[in-house]
This record gives C-alpha cells, sequence and structure tokens, in this order.
C-alpha cells in the first residue's frame, strides 16, 4: 500500500496537451438543417431495423445520439414505427428469419422512402453471405438508395450516407 502512495506521489503531472478534435463537420451543422428543412420541411424520422447484425454498426448509429455528434439537434430522430418514418436504416444481413419483418417495414413506411443499407453486411452480405440463414444483401428483397460499406462503418460515415440519401431524394423530387 505504501509503495502505490508513494508512486502516486512521486509521479509527475501529465504535460500533453488534449488533441485537437475534428470538429470540421460540425460547422456544417446549420447548413445540415436547412438541408433536412427545404427536403422535408420538418424533422426527418428514421426507423432503424436490424436485419440480423453482430449489433457492431448499431453501437456506431447508437453514438449518432451522443452529446458529441448530436443529430437530434440537426434536425434527426429515431423513431419506434415505421409508419412515421420517412428512411428506413437497415443494418445486418438479410436473415430468413427477418425478410417478412423487413419487408413489412417498408410497406409500412409511407411514400416517398429512402432505404439506406449500413455495414457490409447489409451491403453486400458481409461473411455471412453463404450461410444458409442468410437470404444475401438488402437490395435482394427492396431498392436501396443508398450504401454505408464498413464493418461497422464510424458514425461520421453514417451521417454523411444519411445526407447523401436525402440530397438524392432531394435531387430526384418534384419542384
Amino acid at each position: 500500500m505504501w509503495q502505490l502512495l508513494k508512486q502516486i506521489a512521486t509521479t509527475a503531472t501529465p504535460t500533453l496537451r488534449v488533441p485537437e478534435g475534428d470538429d470540421a463537420w460540425r460547422a456544417e451543422g446549420h447548413r445540415i438543417q436547412q438541408e433536412i428543412l427545404d427536403v422535408l420541411g420538418r424533422a426527418l424520422c428514421i426507423r432503424e431495423v436490424d436485419a440480423g447484425s453482430c449489433n457492431g454498426c448499431e453501437l456506431e448509429i447508437h453514438a449518432l445520439n451522443n452529446p458529441y455528434y448530436n443529430i437530434e439537434g440537426l434536425g434527426i430522430r429515431f423513431v419506434a414505427s415505421p409508419r412515421h418514418a420517412d428512411m428506413l436504416l437497415v443494418t445486418g444481413p438479410l436473415t430468413l428469419n427477418m425478410k417478412e419483418a423487413v419487408r413489412r417495414a417498408y410497406e409500412a413506411t409511407p411514400h416517398p422512402k429512402l432505404v439506406v443499407a449500413v455495414g457490409e453486411c447489409a451491403c453486400t452480405g458481409g461473411m455471412f453471405k453463404e450461410s444458409y440463414a442468410v437470404c444475401g444483401p438488402l437490395s435482394k428483397l427492396l431498392p436501396v438508395d443508398v450504401t454505408i460499406p464498413g464493418c461497422p462503418p464510424p458514425p461520421i460515415d453514417i451521417l454523411r450516407g444519411i445526407l447523401a440519401a436525402l440530397r438524392t431524394k432531394h435531387a430526384t423530387s418534384p419542384p
């Protein structure tokens, strides 16, 4: 015990500076919020569906809700029902057990709807594509607007994919 206290007392205070964060994307916050309002006229509502993933992508999606990214402040929120959603954010390979549930969630989402495949598994089937329990990538069942590759993709890439889907919708929607 005394050795530990002696070690604590003789250890110098760290002199390293805190590394600078990459907050360049935060400067775009107002522009992002305005773009969402221009396209939808209100907040973007997302229904996240796990089609059979390992939960790596879900952890990165949940990170979008933390104070660092604060997507609620940008006008993006997650909803519990596909009936209230503008976008389906699907993770994981399309498993046999979830195929019907994903199809029903897509049908319940009102038009115009967007579908974003998050993670390597949703985009290509990933390492599970040869499994007997997997139907393949999400694009075999639904028309996918944007794919976000990565295993798992970082939160900033997920945010960029969501914005790319919005820009696609804005470009194809009538004036």
